[in-house]
């Protein structure tokens, strides 16, 4: 079952539909940008990710997408370089590229919050860009293993408010400690892992900024209606208002058949099947509201409210991102750990401004 299925099937509950991908006449959805050699029709909105962490993740989820390999690449995975000493001036660098061109920062990939310094150093970065060119919004997303210390550590929740985060995106698979666990995979030395220290965590950065869960619904975890009942009740137990469902994302031909890929495939459930589910015991007639539904370039979502809480369920297609990626315009800005500016997610395709000293980083 589709997403846009369910979706087309309650237009007339609908409140509001938003289509971020621009129509391609649409001038006043794209913003032409001189970036490196040549000048670039740029989609908007569009969003950055400085795609980069100093030492491997903290959490080893099953899922992960940063362990796909695609077929034929030889290269270095992006997820496998470590930024050099040279990373903030080539940032810089990059920013100073993108200056007038309205965009919002994802932080997303890895988890750059495990390294303290290096993610404090990083926000103060992106802040003194904001200041000088339009970003509209700013949203992180986290395992939380980097923010336990928040009510210990003055200077990180200091930084953390100053940014402005629109919200932060906390990934949690299950309220159970053990079941997520066997999902996530933290490190021995992760706190985080511990239920009851994620909800502290949840709580110290609720104060900061809103909060919103990530559940990547799949098989052993929320898999079905009454699982997804449990686990939204658990998300109100922590005081969050808005819930994430993802589906895991659409596979095309091009990715090697390793282990993450037949996890990925093995396990996957339909955020669609748990919507069609979920608005059958609370139908639109019984007070659920259907907010908003969002297609994106490459994902599309449904925004409910429910008995105080907002959830959205999402889906996405690789095959479309990289069809996307591949049309010669700027959907996605990802600056690698490499000092490549991409319009891509792999560090050596579709580089805009290609690295000045880029030796200076290294595989892990």
């Amino acid at each position: 079952m589709e997403l846009d299925a369910v979706i087309q099937r309650y237009q007339h509950d609908l409140a509001t539909t938003v289509f971020r991908e621009p129509h391609p006449e649409d001038a006043s959805r794209w913003h032409q940008q001189r970036i490196g050699e040549r000048t670039w029709r740029v989609a908007q909105p569009v969003t950055l990710t400085p795609y980069a962490a100093v030492q491997p993740c903290s959490a080893r989820c099953r899922f992960c997408s940063e362990n796909l390999r695609e077929n034929g690449d030889t290269g270095t995975h992006a997820s496998l370089l470590r930024p050099g000493m040279n990373y903030f001036n080539q940032l810089q660098t990059a920013l100073m590229a993108l200056r007038g061109l309205p965009l919002s920062y994802s932080l997303s990939g890895l988890e750059m919050t495990d390294h303290r310094d290096w993610f404090l150093r990083l926000l103060d970065c992106l802040s003194s860009h904001a200041a000088v060119s339009p970003v509209e919004g700013r949203v992180l997303y986290s395992n939380g293993a980097g923010l336990t210390a928040l009510g210990e550590d003055a200077a990180l929740a200091a930084a953390i408010r100053s940014f402005a985060f629109d919200w932060v995106e906390l990934s949690r698979h299950h309220p159970d400690t053990v079941t997520n666990q066997q999902i996530m995979r933290f490190r021995s030395r992760e706190g985080v892992m511990i239920t009851d220290q994620f909800r502290e965590c949840v709580a110290q950065l609720g104060a900061l900024t809103e909060v919103k869960l990530v559940c990547l619904v799949q098989q052993g975890g929320v898999d079905s209606l009454a699982a997804l009942q449990r686990y939204l009740d658990w998300a109100r137990s922590l005081g969050v208002r808005h819930v994430i469902l993802r589906e895991m994302s659409q596979l095309d031909q091009r990715y090697r058949a390793n282990g993450t890929q037949r996890y990925i495939r093995a396990s996957r459930v339909s955020v669609a099947g748990l919507l069609q589910a979920f608005l059958e015991a609370h139908p639109p007639a019984q007070g659920t509201r259907l907010r908003q539904a969002t297609h994106g370039y490459y994902f599309s979502n449904l925004v409910i409210e429910s008995d105080g809480l907002t959830v959205t369920f999402e889906s996405s297609n690789y095959q479309r991102l990289h069809e996307k990626h591949d049309s010669g315009q700027i959907f996605k800005l990802v600056f690698h750990a490499n000092g490549n500016l991409c319009a891509d997610w792999n560090p050596e395709r579709h580089v805009l401004i290609p690295a000045v000293n880029g030796d200076i980083t290294h595989a892990q």
